[in-house]
């Protein structure tokens, strides 16, 4: 279902071009660029409630209160991230969401971990900002993310 912007008498318009190019490049692999879309959402949602409570009320340079940030990031994102996972990247129609669930915090566990041993090396080992920290760890994050939800959660 190929969505293009049709406009007579304008087919050579470079915006019109763009738009119908654009639109093949997306329905060529569309699972992996809802992922990328809803992957740059759960960062968003990820970072906002990390510099939320780290600006508030938790100090980064006490690094058990980095890590909780770190860790009550990842849980926002985990919520999130299940379900538009669930219903916009890989359609699921599995009936046994429990499971489901299991897995996909099972995984998500493991890239915590990396989200964790990242934070921990950049701002507490290097003493780097939290900022490009954070942003460095998101990054490895997803790829890993899509992997391990593509390979063991959502698996066809």
């Amino acid at each position: 279902m190929e969505r293009k912007l049709i406009i007579k008498g304008h087919d050579k318009n470079p915006f019109v071009k763009f738009w119908n190019w654009g639109w093949g490049i997306y329905y060529k692999n569309t699972e992996f660029w809802n992922y990328v879309i809803v992957g740059l959402l759960t960062t968003v949602v990820a970072l906002f409630v990390y510099f939320l409570v780290t600006r508030t009320f938790l100090d980064i340079n006490v690094p058990i209160q980095l890590q909780i940030a770190n860790f009550l990031s990842w849980f926002a994102a985990l919520i999130f991230a299940y379900v538009t996972n669930r219903i916009f990247v890989f359609k699921s129609k599995n009936k046994n969401i429990f499971s489901e669930i299991v897995k996909f915090t099972g995984a998500r566990i493991a890239s915590l971990l990396m989200d964790m041993f990242t934070m921990f090396i950049i701002v507490t080992v290097l003493s780097q900002s939290d900022i490009i920290g954070k942003i460095a760890s998101q990054i490895v994050v997803t790829v890993a993310n899509y992997f391990l939800a593509k390979l063991f959660v959502f698996k066809k």
